[in-house]
């Protein structure tokens, strides 16, 4: 009876030792999640094709369109000046820039003009008895010769023979020598071309100016040009008087230029044509950056959009029910932000901004609204 006893209580226990291992076994079994899947929130705009200008961006510094830079012709001390002669400094047309002593040269002028006179002089007598004709003529001459003045022209000769007889006597040279004595002792005076400034000054007064040594330059501050560089490829869509839009980098003020010059050589090491811009304004300075854009084309059924969005550079991802798929398109200018492409339908759905991750075939969901640029796209989540 003992034995019995033992032995079910034996079974029991080994029962209920695999029936709560069972249990415990049943219980550590943990459930699988649900399957969720996330949805992207993306924002579109639809296509409308329209003519979009082709913008050429290009930059360059301000360079004077008239600019005299001063050099001396002949040798002396600089005198005198119609203002003071230092960088900065204002002068109108006709001013005198630098003005050297040239008294010792001024007397030897004269004394060539008193040679010249006193051998017309000397003619005079024989003009009297062998060509009466003419003397009335040579007489009138000497009679308005002015030594402060400069040498007037010589009378008109219509004889052949007084003609011979004037220029055997040497006339004819000594009034070319006295004219180019005189057109040397101008260059002791430099003036002013036009209103400008002067923008360097290598001289003061007192200076000892040599022969070929340069003095300084001078500009016009009312006309300027700018030299951009444009590709080859658009060289022959600007035209010269076309208007051009410029801007300062660091003030955004606007400005309006023309085409004036179109370089006709190709730049070997760059593969760019440069183009002229002439630009007018009272603040602008020699020297300043400016940027251009250069409308050089129009392209017809094309869109307009940031280069960040487009796919191995000639792909675009578009929305069609819900699902992202890839586009083939044409693009047709790239700028460093933006690129005009064509081949998009009208109306079809295209991303706004770039989506991370994004692939084709991808779920989407379209948000309201328009997204800004600091702002990532959302997402929803939906339980499958």
């Amino acid at each position: 009876m003992r034995k019995i006893i033992l032995f079910a209580i034996g079974v029991v226990i080994l029962v209920g030792a695999v029936l709560g291992a069972n249990y415990i076994v049943k219980n550590n079994e943990k459930q699988k999640p649900e399957a969720k899947k996330v949805i992207k929130t993306v924002f579109v705009e639809e296509v409308k094709n329209s003519t979009v200008p082709i913008i050429l961006p290009a930059n360059g510094n301000l360079v004077a369109k008239n600019r005299l830079e001063i050099y001396s012709e002949v040798q002396g001390i600089f005198e005198s000046s119609s203002n003071d002669f230092k960088a900065g400094q204002h002068y109108q047309k006709g001013q005198t820039l630098i003005r050297m002593n040239s008294s010792e040269y001024y007397a030897s002028v004269q004394a060539a003009k008193s040679e010249f006179y006193n051998l017309i002089t000397s003619l005079m007598p024989d003009l009297r008895l062998d060509y009466p004709d003419a003397f009335p003529v040579w007489n009138q001459y000497l009679a308005n010769f002015d030594m402060t003045k400069s040498v007037p022209n010589l009378p008109e000769m219509t004889s052949e023979k007084v003609r011979y007889f004037i220029t055997g006597r040497g006339v004819s040279t000594s009034y070319f020598n006295v004219k180019n004595l005189e057109q040397r002792l101008g260059k002791y005076s430099v003036r002013a071309p036009f209103n400008g400034i002067v923008t360097e000054a290598l001289v003061t007064r007192g200076t000892l100016i040599r022969s070929g040594q340069k003095l300084g330059e001078f500009i016009d501050t009312s006309v300027f040009e700018l030299e951009l560089s444009i590709a080859k490829e658009f060289s022959d869509l600007l035209k010269i008087g076309e208007k051009v839009q410029l801007n300062t980098v660091d003030t955004g003020k606007n400005y309006t230029g023309t085409v004036v010059r179109i370089n006709g050589r190709i730049n070997q090491a760059t593969q760019t044509i440069n183009v002229f811009v002439e630009v007018k304004g009272t603040d602008l300075k020699e020297g300043m950056y400016l940027e251009a854009q250069l409308e050089a084309n129009e392209v017809e059924n094309a869109i307009q959009l940031p280069r960040k969005l487009l796919v191995d550079e000639n792909k675009l991802f578009v929305v069609k029910d819900s699902i992202l798929s890839i586009l083939e398109i044409d693009p047709v200018y790239f700028s460093p932000n933006e690129v005009v492409v064509k081949g998009v339908p009208d109306g079809t759905k295209i991303l706004s901004k770039p989506v991370p991750g994004a692939y084709s075939g991808m779920l989407v969901k379209i948000g309201k609204g328009i997204s800004k640029e600091d702002e990532e796209p959302t997402s929803t989540t939906k339980t499958l």
